[in-house]
């Protein structure tokens, strides 16, 4: 028996490693039907149940252990089959097209033309509905961006539309949740946004299964619990392309701007063996806040600032500043979402008043405002593509 699930075993790493291989190259272009054999089952189920002597017991556990990997196996070999019809906003459109240029057997890209009429109002028609409907029955995947409130109202028709166009299932990717920092209110009459953008969502049709609203580093995790009814939060992080990028840096210290960051993201960093400092805001003289470090020592070190998103970046700045004081070697900056109002990402590039890190890394969860950095600058631009189909189909980007 043992021998019999070690060769099994065997033959699950090899091709869940492989497949895993093939997937992260994007060489995996249909679904394959390979599924281990109901022998391979049984004999797993024949070893978690052994009781009797100390080897069936040994076998009992590897029998269990091994089950759950042949399963996790074929429930991923499920979802990488699955197909979807991408619709998605302007914005996003380039994104849509290389999901089909990568995976055409998995994904197909239909444009859709958002007009308006001379009045201002929504002139839409949503792609592959002629001159034949290929979107109804299927898994519908759509791309969204949240970046004014017109877009959005825009979008929100469209999904509206699209669920009550007969579709099998609905993904909304809206990698930036733009009102996730307005959750709450100090006094009447000002508006939460992120309830109400959470109760839109809420109140969509229904099409048989909740929409699944897949979000990228949310502000506050909590506004996942607004959602409600015909809507289900699905979270996600862009923190392993930043890994990817600090495992061929020499980057070996990772900093948090406030004790908030560092609770959410340092954890993340633990496998890296990276050292972690923390600054905070402290008192100074009158009302004057000052950034300080309050754990850790950045001398000697090369620093990534991290952090979900900039506005501004005022504290961003005073945080790298002070870590440069501190004997730092090297300031790099990380944020998932690069907000950035009014152009306020000119202070940061070379030559502006705020340029005191050797590199800023950010993702394209913005498009609008990303495809207008420069290039040949400090900005550097990590493509989210990749990591939502991984978090497509294992729901989950640890």
């Amino acid at each position: 028996l043992s021998m019999k699930l070690h060769k099994v075993s065997a033959y699950i790493t090899k091709n869940v490693n492989r497949d895993s291989r093939l997937h992260s190259n994007g060489l995996i272009r249909r679904k394959r039907n390979l599924k281990p054999s109901r022998t391979a089952a049984a004999l797993f189920l024949a070893a978690a149940s052994a009781n009797a002597g100390d080897e069936c017991n040994n076998d009992a556990v590897g029998g269990k252990e091994l089950a759950d990997k042949i399963m996790a196996f074929q429930h991923n070999r499920k979802r990488q089959g699955m197909q979807y019809r991408i619709i998605a906003a302007d914005e996003h459109e380039s994104m849509a097209g290389k999901m089909e240029e990568i995976y055409p057997d998995r994904f197909t890209f239909h444009k859709t033309s958002w007009g308006k009429f001379p009045d201002g109002t929504d002139n839409i028609e949503i792609g592959g509905f002629t001159p034949h409907n290929l979107i109804s029955g299927e898994h519908v995947l759509f791309l969204a961006s949240f970046h004014n409130n017109d877009s959005t109202l825009s979008q929100f028709q469209v999904m509206i539309c699209l669920l009550q166009s007969f579709i099998e299932s609905l993904t909304v990717v809206l990698p930036y949740y733009p009102v996730g920092t307005m959750e709450r209110v100090t006094k009447e009459g000002i508006v939460a946004t992120a309830a109400t953008y959470a109760h839109m969502f809420s109140s969509l049709p229904s099409c048989g299964r909740p929409t699944r609203l897949m979000v990228y580093d949310l502000h506050t995790l909590q506004n996942r619990f607004y959602l409600h009814g015909n809507s289900v939060a699905s979270l996600h992080s862009s923190i392993p392309l930043l890994k990817e990028r600090l495992r061929a840096s020499n980057i070996d210290c990772v900093a948090f701007p406030d004790d908030g960051a560092a609770k959410r993201f340092a954890a993340m960093f633990q496998d890296m063996g990276m050292e972690i400092i923390v600054c905070g805001k402290t008192r100074g003289d009158g009302d004057s806040r000052n950034v300080a470090i309050q754990d850790g020592d950045a001398k000697g070190k090369h620093i990534v600032i991290v952090d979900d998103l900039v506005q501004t970046g005022g504290t961003l700045f005073e945080c790298g500043k002070v870590l440069k004081d501190a004997g730092a070697l090297t300031v790099n900056a990380f944020v998932a979402h690069a907000v950035f109002p009014n152009r306020s990402w000119t202070r940061f590039a070379l030559g502006g008043d705020r340029a005191c890190f050797d590199k800023f890394w950010v993702t394209n969860s913005i498009p609008t405002v990303t495809d207008v950095l420069p290039k040949d600058d400090v900005f550097e631009v990590l493509k989210l593509t990749q990591q939502i189909i991984d978090d497509l189909d294992l729901y989950s980007s640890s």
